[in-house]
């Protein structure tokens, strides 16, 4: 059955590192594609030329490069260029978009987990972003040690020499934080938010997320 006549929705997926967030989100995307739907997959930090340039600075290097508040202040910059030109282009001409990372993320790493106060966050995000809000989000929750095992052995070298596991390499300790995170976001948004266990394979993780897909925003899949 084709879902065209639906509206357009704006789906996240968050969770820690290792969760498989960019391997769902493009079999979500799929699936939507297979049912006669426009989705435009998107990432952040990134998804524009300008945020895209940020992220480079924001998820290579060593560990300790930037304090959170300087994280956060990136993170924003990038995500207002993002928006700007791809997320509400995209919503307005009527498509779906499928974002890994979204503002929970700040939240979650720079927020819980770097100490930034959470009105100081809000207070940024109104500035930057305004009142866009995700229709959908669904969390990828795994324990700590599988993914951060998951996300080693996917590490790569980027042409340029660098890899994207700055925030992989912060510790135990930092990625509990965010697990605890997520999960709280979730807790205190349950109308916007879903969580998933990704610790089952990826067949299994992607069935779930199409039934909460499904039943949270009218779509048969």
């Amino acid at each position: 059955m084709s879902t065209a006549a639906i509206r357009s929705r704006f789906v996240t997926f968050e969770g820690g590192e290792g969760a498989g967030k960019t391997t769902q989100i493009k079999r979500l995307g799929d699936r939507l594609a297979a049912v006669g739907e426009r989705v435009l997959l998107t990432r952040e930090p990134g998804g524009s030329s300008g945020a895209e340039a940020i992220r480079t600075l924001v998820v290579s290097g060593d560990p300790t490069r930037w304090d959170a508040m300087t994280e956060a202040l990136l993170m924003l910059s990038a995500r207002r260029d993002h928006v700007r030109r791809t997320i509400d282009p995209a919503l307005s001409d009527g498509q779906w978009v499928l974002c890994d990372r979204f503002h929970d993320s700040t939240v979650a790493y720079q927020g819980y987990g770097g100490g930034v106060p959470l009105s100081d966050l809000a207070t940024l995000y109104q500035i930057a972003i305004g009142s866009l809000q995700p229709t959908l989000t669904l969390i990828l929750d795994l324990p700590v040690a599988v993914g951060l095992e998951r996300a080693r052995a996917r590490s790569e070298m980027r042409p340029g020499g660098y890899r994207e596991d700055r925030f992989e390499r912060m510790g135990t300790k930092f990625h509990e934080q965010l697990r605890s995170a997520f999960l709280k976001i979730a807790e205190a948004d349950p109308a916007r938010c879903v969580i998933i266990d990704a610790s089952f394979d990826a067949d299994t993780v992607h069935a779930a997320i199409v039934a909460a897909v499904s039943e949270r925003l009218g779509v048969r899949l």
